[in-house]
């Protein structure tokens, strides 16, 4: 009792609006409307407006190609400088570790990982938009990266001459080359970024969705970790790329697993062991703790300690780092002539960046409370990846691990990752060297472990199938096609599907049928909501997508399965019953016809006269009497009758909601062109509710408004257009009782 008071206390405190005003069409309400008057500007004007140069104009364009200029003066020194030095100190020591690990599965030697990790990182703090995001080496680019170099260059071009010449030159000679293709692939998706950047392409992103980016992202996972497997065991197999990568790569580690070395097998497993009691550690005391335990460079550090002390190179066969060039390299042009051997790698390893850029920094712009610029990103992006080509750096793009720990230990703008390049920085010139004796197991170890984010992705499966079969079906094509056709191939594929599923959802959308909210001109389906009901007479269908060729015959199909309407049906059943009833009066007539015969044979003039005036007043002789046909067929039995009644249909007005639509193409003109005539021909009127100006637009320019359509059928809202419907009704119910 309680509670159904309070409700109603709740209803009456309720806000309530009151609107008198006339039921408007499309052709009313336009005629109340002036139109803004516009000049179109010609094409001569629009590119002489684009043209002019003002001062305001081209400070905009320099604090928008170059942001340090807008936040780098304004920067409040007290506030965040503290929080930067910070972040940067803890990003740098992760970027060490991780440049050093990634530059193995981009398959150049660990030096250029390096590289990687200052040259982008520094440039990108001054074209950049994003304040908290981690830039330089990332696992899934690097393994692109690699798969490409390994396509380019196999190690088959090693085995062949493996008696002939010296050994570690052949080595040598395979890695320079692969340096020159990953340069020359960082060149060209470079090039392909900056140019999507100022051509304003940077919605392309929007195409890789999110299932799509997670189901790939595990694949590459997957991918990463198989091509480890190597070096934490110490065993000696080919690198594969390709269809099928993950799965000769496996089958190579099992068929060589007699020869692992178990120093090294001991050395990893150990590492893996830090490391994730190091993440726990950081995770579980977040709070707690000022900045992250540095696990990474802990790891790195007395891993390097050990292989010195103990001399695992020599006493156990343990592959190392090696040797480390002190000092940063000439500027050097990559090999343009690899450009048409690695372009298609190159776009995919483009588009795969910049997504991965640009999703990270839409989370951390929500966050704090700024916006990014996309098309700033991908011309960020495209510099450091094409300026950093000429400094031997391979492709890069935003970290997720990095970026997090840059956020979360107090990093405010790209200041932290200029010092975090630094650092870098000071290894690459001074300290470099102390690193040659790290295992290689121990950086396969970090890469593994930095790998427990994406696999974790794998709940994702039962998360999409409890929300969207579809987004599911996305994530697991992405996934194996990823797995099994390579991470090229497989991308290809998963955005070719992630296609196909909008071209479904078009072509199968939600069609309902809508009836009235009592005493509000408020319109809902009436198979969801028992309060919803319909007008007698009135069917309004609405369809949640827009009209065009490949759904217009769909909608035609729904329109008349929900409305109970079809106009064929009925316009057939008509001409049956006119058929059968034509049969009827001719079975009719024949009696007659033999007593007319019977009577002209056998009787006299006068009679015959009599018979004519009979047959003038259409009068048979039933059961010895005379009736006329007319009496004959209305003392029919009411089954009898309704025999001969033309099928009607209790529905004379029929009202399509085009809120949802957004657009028509000619077909679906044609289509709705169809439907209002076809339907008018079993005394059904149809009108158009909701019609977008855009859409209105489209109808006039497709000619739509022509001959027996009119812009009367066309309403502002669904109630204008159901009270014109009861309007109209009653006012031929009046007409036909006058008659």
């Amino acid at each position: 009792m309680e509670h159904a008071q309070e409700h109603e206390a709740c209803l009456e405190q309720t806000q309530k609006y009151h609107v008198k005003r006339p039921i408007y069409n499309q052709e009313l309400l336009q005629g109340q409307l002036r139109r803004r008057e516009r000049t179109p500007q010609t094409f001569r004007q629009r590119i002489a407006h684009s043209c002019r140069c003002s001062s305001k104009k081209a400070k905009s364009h320099l604090y928008s190609f170059l942001p340090i200029l807008k936040w780098l003066p304004r920067y409040p020194v007290k506030e965040y400088l503290l929080g930067d030095i910070i972040s940067g100190i803890s990003t740098g020591v992760m970027q060490l570790p991780q440049g050093l690990a990634y530059a193995l599965l981009a398959a150049v030697p660990p030096v250029f990982g390096l590289y990687s990790s200052f040259y982008p990182v520094f440039l990108y703090t001054f074209f950049g938009t994003s304040k908290h995001i981690s830039i330089g080496t990332f696992a899934v680019i690097s393994m692109m990266v690699g798969g490409v170099a390994v396509r380019v260059v196999p190690d088959e071009v090693v085995s062949v001459d493996l008696n002939s010449t010296n050994v570690t030159d052949l080595f040598a000679a395979r890695d320079a080359e692969r340096v020159q293709v990953a340069v020359t692939l960082a060149l060209l998706s470079g090039i392909i970024q900056l140019c999507l950047g100022l051509l304003r392409f940077g919605f392309v992103a929007i195409y890789l969705t999110e299932p799509l980016v997670r189901g790939f992202t595990t694949a590459a996972a997957v991918h990463v970790f198989t091509s480890q497997l190597k070096y934490l065991l110490g065993v000696k197999t080919n690198r594969y790329s390709g269809p099928l990568s993950v799965i000769y790569s496996i089958a190579a580690v099992i068929s060589e697993i007699t020869t692992t070395n178990i120093a090294s097998l001991i050395v990893g497993l150990t590492c893996i062991v830090m490391l994730l009691i190091g993440k726990e550690i950081n995770l579980r005391f977040k709070k707690q703790l000022p900045v992250p335990i540095p696990m990474e460079i802990i790891v790195v550090i007395i891993g390097t300690g050990v292989s010195a002390g103990m001399n695992l190179t020599d006493s156990y066969g343990v592959d190392v780092v090696g040797n480390i060039p002190q000092g940063l390299r000439a500027p050097k042009v990559p090999e343009i002539q690899l450009i048409p051997t690695i372009f298609v790698d190159a776009v995919a390893i483009a588009i795969v960046g910049f997504s991965m850029a640009v999703s990270m920094a839409k989370i951390f712009a929500l966050k704090h409370g700024y916006t990014i610029d996309g098309n700033q990103e991908l011309i960020a992006l495209g510099i450091c990846n094409s300026v950093g080509s000429f400094f031997q750096s391979f492709t890069i793009t935003c970290s997720m691990s990095r970026s997090l720990v840059q956020e979360s230990t107090g990093g405010k703008t790209q200041i932290a990752g200029t010092l975090s390049s630094i650092m870098v920085l000071l290894v690459i010139v001074a300290i470099g060297y102390l690193f040659e004796p790290l295992p290689q197991t121990v950086l396969a170890a970090i890469v593994m472990v930095n790998l427990k984010g994406m696999f974790k992705q794998f709940g994702d499966i039962a998360h999409f199938w409890r929300i969207s079969k579809i987004e599911l079906a996305i994530w697991l094509v992405a996934f194996v096609a990823s797995l099994l056709l390579g991470l090229d191939y497989g991308l290809l594929t998963a955005v070719t599907f992630a296609m196909i599923t909008i071209i479904y959802r078009t072509q199968s959308p939600q069609y309902r049928i809508l009836g009235q909210i009592p005493d509000t001109d408020i319109y809902c389906d009436v198979e969801e909501y028992e309060e919803v009901k319909e007008h007698p007479g009135i069917k309004i269908f609405q369809a949640n997508t827009s009209l065009y060729f490949a759904n217009s015959e769909s909608y035609m199909s729904a329109l008349k399965k929900k409305t109970g309407v079809d106009p064929c049906v009925i316009l057939a059943a008509r001409k049956k019953a006119q058929k059968r009833h034509a049969r009827a009066i001719k079975k009719a007539n024949e009696p007659k016809k033999k007593a007319v015969l019977k009577l002209v044979s056998s009787t006299t003039n006068d009679v015959e006269a009599g018979v004519k005036h009979e047959i003038a007043n259409d009068e048979l002789p039933v059961n010895g009497k005379f009736t006329s046909v007319d009496d004959s067929v209305q003392d029919r039995s009411p089954d009898e009758l309704e025999y001969f009644v033309e099928p009607k249909t209790n529905v004379h007005s029929l009202i399509l909601d085009f809120t949802p639509v957004n657009f028509v193409d000619s077909v679906g003109a044609k289509t709705l062109k169809s439907i209002i005539k076809e339907y008018k021909e079993v005394g059904v009127c149809v009108y158009i509710a909701g019609c977008s100006g855009p859409v209105m637009n489209e109808l006039t320019r497709l000619n739509f408004f022509e001959n027996t359509v009119t812009r009367d059928l066309l309403f502002h809202s669904i109630h204008d257009a159901v009270l014109t419907c009861h309007v109209k009704d009653a006012s031929a119910s009046q007409t036909a009782l006058d008659l």
